[in-house]
């Protein structure tokens, strides 16, 4: 029997596993027009959104916000037609417990080409691409009271300028819809320094999602017949960075009347 007046460490130990707990990205921003565009191998101009136009998608563009389990605008290479297309998928495969459920909703770099579910469309070329602006990170902190807390925070590049997630995506026939889910993963990969040192500092596996360079677009998605090897190759952790990471300003709370 535990002594009156000690702690309990298994108490304790929950606590400290809470603390260090991963926090991956679940949410992020783009502009709205950027979501049918394609390819953005041009400069965008402000001659309007949609295309290869629009400075940040034209003066009048809207940020929209895409969260977990959601629909995101993902690129894909369409093999039979040879030419890329936009997809509607939800961000997060169906849990085999329930597909209501979106999980897993990351895949991990270093096991991308090994473990199910992520090896069998990485191999299969079904892989995507999803355009954004800027991305959450949380950072899980303990609170006076024991109980921990997720603080989210925005990496914002700065420049506007659209980049590419890497995701992996899958055909789902679910008994219950009338029609195959169509579902999605975004790779990740060891964070960098920006977010080591400004957002993870306690995880003692600290990750960020996959950002494709400009240039591997292609590859990524398969238009040169690229294996998963040399598709995996390309998630890499982009450092050297001159990004802006802040902490996201909490929602007032609504006044009581």
């Amino acid at each position: 029997m535990r002594r009156a007046g000690t702690s309990s460490p298994g108490r304790e130990t929950a606590g400290m596993l809470r603390r260090y707990r991963s926090t991956m990205c679940g949410k992020f921003t783009a502009l709205a027009s950027w979501s049918e565009v394609v390819d953005f191998s041009q400069p965008l101009t402000d001659h309007g959104g949609g295309g290869e136009g629009g400075d940040e998608g034209g003066s009048n563009d809207e940020i929209v916000t895409y969260r977990v389990g959601g629909p995101l605008p993902v690129i894909v290479w369409d093999a039979e037609q040879r030419l890329r297309r936009v997809v509607r998928m939800r961000w997060g495969f169906p849990d085999p417990r329930d597909w209501r459920r979106p999980r897993p909703i990351h895949a991990r770099s270093e096991t991308i080409d090994t473990k199910e579910p992520f090896r069998t469309p990485l191999h299969a070329g079904q892989r995507g691409i999803v355009v954004f602006r800027t991305f959450n990170e949380g950072e899980e902190v303990m609170k006076p009271s024991g109980r921990t807390e997720t603080r989210q925070w925005t990496v914002d590049p700065r420049d506007g300028q659209p980049r590419g997630f890497a995701f992996v995506w899958r055909r789902f026939e679910i008994p219950d819809l009338p029609v195959p889910m169509l579902a999605c993963v975004m790779a990740t990969v060891p964070a960098n320094a920006l977010i080591r040192r400004t957002i993870k500092s306690q995880e003692e596996d600290p990750r960020m999602p996959a950002i494709l360079d400009d240039d591997v677009w292609s590859t990524w998605l398969g238009e040169d017949s690229a294996t998963g090897a040399a598709a995996k190759a390309l998630l890499k952790t982009m450092e050297g960075v001159n990004w802006q990471a802040a902490p996201e300003p909490k929602k007032p709370r609504p006044r009581k009347l």
